[in-house]
């Protein structure tokens, strides 16, 4: 992982929103550009301090390598660059206190590098500066100026590519290459990582619809397991004890790991969570959804212990 800082005075609303990084590949007269360059040396997982109107403003993690794409509307701020450049995908996140480099220069000024710095010895941006690299010890240095808000910044981004369903793409690999189960069972198994066949049907026994909403029409709930997939046994894969009947954005919440539930039924909440989703979903942070089963707090336990994020 490698870490990365991007003036965006003129396209911080773009790129931030929009989740990317762009630039064109040369200057205007056609000459290379370094900090253009630079695009191409982005990984997948780098870290990136965007910065704008003289403070770091939000955190992004690069999704994917530079490819070439067409400029963006970016309106006026882009109209004497080229109509080709570079773009990288990144999930950026605004920092809940941005934080001002200039206040800070007495401890970053000898940290910056030699060459390509992305500030002034003063703390003044560089206007030529677009993306640059930040050596190991700057970007300790900023981080621990970000303090707690860096982690659970980073903590809330959404990668593009989804680790657990990697490992779930794997798993479901493995069980058609099974010769200890028939072709029925490895049906159920795989139909039971997407809620469907058997396993939906056995968690309707325990479930009459959605504990937090109270939507009971199966056409608008997901059968989700407490326990997740990849980590189950045959057995629990597909027992209706290891499932919960949900609505797609509660689903969601408790898949991440965003919210879980106390054997009582009461609704425990990540911190790692914007209380404000709750409020624009119309959801009471003090509720109790009922009782689980023994059978069901048995799972429930695993999701509070390995999926519940914590602080």
């Amino acid at each position: 992982m490698r870490y990365w800082w991007v003036n965006q005075n003129q396209t911080y609303q773009h790129e931030v929103s929009g989740g990317f990084l762009w630039s064109p590949k040369v200057k205007t007269n056609g000459v290379r550009n370094q900090y253009y360059d630079y695009m191409q040396d982005v990984h997948e997982g780098d870290v990136i301090f965007s910065f704008c109107d003289t403070r770091i403003k939000a955190i992004g993690i690069a999704q994917g390598r530079a490819e070439t794409a067409p400029k963006p509307a970016f309106g006026k701020a882009g109209s004497s660059w080229s109509e080709e450049g570079w773009l990288v995908p990144v999930a950026f996140k605004p920092l809940p206190s941005p934080i001002r480099p200039k206040d800070h220069m007495q401890l970053l000024a000898p940290l910056l590098p030699a060459k390509y710095a992305p500030l002034q010895a003063n703390g003044n941006g560089l206007q030529a500066v677009y993306l640059t690299t930040v050596p190991e010890p700057l970007a300790a240095a900023l981080i621990d100026l970000i303090g707690t808000d860096f982690s659970m910044t980073l903590a809330a981004i959404q990668p593009a590519t989804d680790e657990t369903e990697q490992l779930e793409d794997q798993a479901e690999e493995a069980i058609h290459g099974r010769t200890d189960i028939g072709a029925t069972a490895k049906t159920q198994l795989i139909k039971s990582r997407r809620g469907q066949g058997i396993f939906k049907n056995n968690v309707r026994l325990n479930e009459k619809g959605c504990r937090m909403t109270g939507v009971t029409d199966l056409q608008h709930l997901r059968a989700s397991h407490i326990k997740p997939w990849k980590d189950s046994t045959d057995e629990e894969k597909l027992s209706g004890c290891n499932g919960l009947l949900l609505a797609p954005h509660i689903d969601h919440l408790f898949d991440k790991g965003f919210i879980s539930f106390t054997d009582e039924g009461d609704l425990l909440i990540s911190p790692r969570l914007e209380r404000r989703v709750l409020a624009q979903w119309g959801l009471s942070e003090t509720v109790n959804v009922g009782k689980f089963s023994p059978q069901q707090a048995v799972f429930l336990n695993y999701h509070r212990s390995f999926v519940f994020k914590q602080p």
